[in-house]
């Protein structure tokens, strides 16, 4: 062997050694990026917002991979989670789902019983109304004989809503000089014997059914004397 065939076997060698030094700094690389983000984990993220006390599926959420380690304790990581709960707050797009935005859906208590009623969905609800949310229920009565004040009595106060359905269009033939309501909404709330059968009345005997938000913890009683109002009170 020649020394030029003798210099090329060296740089030949050489190259080898590069070659695998390298590849072991790469693995050294990999190995020290792994032992810093572990490994990676499901969760899921808001593709949509959603609004507070809305009910929940999955398609309002998408799943992507994260390292273990940089997930929070209560992300939820298997949508099975969210079956039987409501959103607490907004949820905005992008946001990882965890377990304290949620809540269970409003449930019935001893002694109560669901009733739906089916109210205006422009004046009676308005979108501002939510499940969870609590309701002092008003209605509109037409005097009982000739020359009888109109009045508004609160009928219901603090009434618990557990749902609120979609809007259903109402008889189309009622007469325009009723002015009855285009579209309604039925919604379901928890109440006693008793707030059950003044809220059915008063959806079928009243001229209009409107509900009026109460602020979250306020518990202020409606004293007896300000439940029922007429015009002529302010004359």
């Amino acid at each position: 062997m020649n020394s030029r065939q003798r210099r090329g076997v060296i740089l030949l060698a050489l190259s080898v050694v590069c070659a695998l030094a390298a590849f072991g700094g790469v693995l050294s690389v990999v190995d020290d990026v792994e032992s810093k983000v572990g490994p990676e984990v499901n969760a899921y993220r808001v593709k949509q917002d959603v609004s507070p006390y809305a009910e929940l599926n999955a398609d309002q959420f998408e799943r992507f991979a994260i390292p273990e380690r940089w997930l929070s304790p209560n992300a939820v990581t298997d949508l099975a989670e969210i079956r039987g709960r409501i959103a607490v707050t907004t949820l905005k797009v992008g946001s990882v789902l965890q377990s304290d935005m949620l809540v269970e859906r409003p449930a019935l208590r001893p002694g109560e019983q669901e009733v739906a009623i089916m109210v205006d969905a422009a004046t009676g609800v308005a979108g501002k109304i939510t499940p969870g949310a609590a309701v002092n229920v008003y209605a509109t009565f037409a005097g009982e004989g000739e020359g009888e004040p109109d009045q508004s009595k609160i009928i219901v106060t603090g009434a618990r809503v557990l749902d609120i359905g979609e809007i259903t269009a109402l008889d189309p033939d009622r007469s325009s000089r009723e002015r009855a309501p285009v579209d309604g909404v039925p919604v379901t709330f928890a109440l006693s014997t008793l707030d059950a059968q003044r809220v059915t009345y008063a959806e079928s005997f009243a001229q209009r059914v409107r509900f009026a938000l109460v602020a979250p913890g306020d518990e202020t009683a409606v004293p007896e004397r300000d439940r029922t109002y007429e015009l002529a009170q302010d004359k």
